[in-house]
């Protein structure tokens, strides 16, 4: 078929249409055709594209070992919404969407191949709009309960009161008492923090509240301690249900008091600080057992706040793992674009017993050993890599869809089948909520959780 052909002219007209970049190559990988679209994208002209090799013109993140049209010519099998970026002509890096499928000529002979390619440079910005508006303090959320601790956390933070902390660990209980000083008046006075089961009593002791030249062996200066380094801002007391009873008492006083007596001083130090503790343990429990103290207990929660385990709030992962490698992106001078529909999936199953801190360190060993665009399967720990054995954590992964039929039916369920609250905790529209539902076929309860007049 000649070029300049009205059948030639007729088929560049349709992909000039398309608004995703088109390109074909023929068997030695040479491009045949370039679409105006793919002229936008790369900002690279028809004629300089056409009859240059495609690893060339693209040079994609996955071009040298995971090229998806060299996997869709292997095999025979199409690609379709594989995650890359590849790199302009101005160099800059482009975010795309690859769909890839073999090229066919009259009598059904493989001549080549077709790649369609979308620019998600757009979908990226609004990623990141979206990703700093659940962003607070560097807690990153947009579950229901992370919506209110970001709703009460300045409204602690205007007072002077004491505050407890509790959640389990990884679950960010110093990024919270961090926001509570950073948003408060004594912003621009220290921020201290103590982990109080790091260190015995005699050490503890001698931390938090100083000690004079002498007092010791080895105490050969004054040293003053993290009281009145915080003084006018915020100490912040962790794993406070790790402390003995005797340093219980000590603490009490302080509390009570505003003042510090340094080991070996025999004078009280007034102090201005105000006291963030937190702890992993549920302390009313403790206090029940007697291995609290109940008035030092009721004088450390006059605010108190609880943090959610991960699994709690499964809605997070996606935005926690666009935070984290946009992180270490910026830590470790890499261009990693995302995570794989797999790898999300496995992610948002998984039970996190070590909460956000965990998700954190399979996002870091996973930048160690991708060395694409995207963080597969076999990048994540080998307990959360797919096993050839059957059942257990080596099953297959729940489906997006399936994980997003999940989250609809629990919300549902949370508002007693109440679409517009629904469609307000889920961020989306009650007609896109409704779609969902009927495209997911989910069961929907007999109330509809509206009150109604008698």
């Amino acid at each position: 078929m000649q070029e300049n052909s009205p059948s030639a002219q007729r088929e560049a007209a349709i992909l000039d249409s398309v608004n995703e970049g088109v390109f074909t190559v023929d068997r030695d990988w040479r491009i045949t055709a370039f679409n105006s679209a793919a002229e936008r994208i790369t900002h690279i002209s028809r004629e300089a594209a056409i009859g240059s090799r495609c690893c060339d013109v693209f040079r994609a993140s996955i071009c040298e070992k995971n090229c998806a049209l060299r996997r869709t010519m292997a095999s025979g099998k199409p690609v379709v919404n594989a995650t890359a970026y590849i790199i302009n002509q101005r160099g800059k890096m482009i975010p795309i969407r690859i769909s890839t499928a073999l090229l066919k000529d009259g009598a059904g002979n493989i001549i080549g191949g077709v790649e369609t390619f979308q620019d998600l440079s757009m979908v990226e910005q609004l990623r990141k709009e979206l990703r700093a508006r659940y962003t607070f303090e560097d807690i990153v959320g947009r579950s229901p309960v992370m919506n209110r601790l970001f709703e009460l956390v300045p409204l602690v933070a205007s007072s002077n009161s004491t505050v407890l902390i509790e959640g389990p660990s990884g679950t960010g209980k110093e990024l919270f008492a961090r926001a509570i000083h950073n948003l408060s008046a004594r912003r621009r006075k220290p921020f201290v923090a103590v982990n109080c089961a790091a260190l015995p009593d005699t050490l503890l002791e001698s931390e938090l509240f100083g000690h004079k030249a002498g007092a010791f062996t080895d105490a050969r200066r004054d040293k003053p301690g993290r009281f009145a380094l915080a003084q006018g801002g915020t100490i912040f007391l962790d794993e406070i249900g790790d402390i003995s009873p005797a340093m219980q008492v000590r603490l009490l006083r302080v509390l009570q008091e505003k003042v510090i007596e340094p080991l070996g001083g025999i004078k009280a130090i007034p102090i201005d600080v105000r006291v963030v503790a937190a702890t992993n343990r549920k302390l009313l429990e403790e206090v029940r057992a007697g291995r609290f103290r109940d008035d030092l207990y009721y004088r450390i929660r006059v605010v108190h706040l609880e943090l959610p385990e991960l699994r709690q709030r499964r809605e997070d992962i996606p935005l926690l793992v666009d935070y984290l490698i946009a992180k270490f992106n910026r830590l470790q001078g890499k261009d990693i674009v995302g995570v794989s529909e797999d790898v999300l999936a496995r992610l948002m199953e998984h039970d996190f017993p070590g909460n956000v801190r965990e998700l954190e360190n399979i996002i870091e060993q996973a930048f160690v050993l991708c060395r694409g665009g995207i963080i597969e399967l076999g990048h994540l720990p080998p307990e959360l890599r797919p096993a050839s054995g059957r059942g257990g954590k080596g099953s297959p992964p729940m489906s997006l869809a399936a994980l997003e039929k999940m989250f609809i039916t629990e919300a549902l369920q949370r508002h007693g089948g109440n679409r517009r609250r629904t469609a307000r905790e889920l961020g989306i529209d009650v007609s896109t909520l409704f779609r969902k539902i009927k495209r997911l076929s989910i069961d929907l309860p007999e109330k509809d959780g509206r009150s109604r007049r008698r």
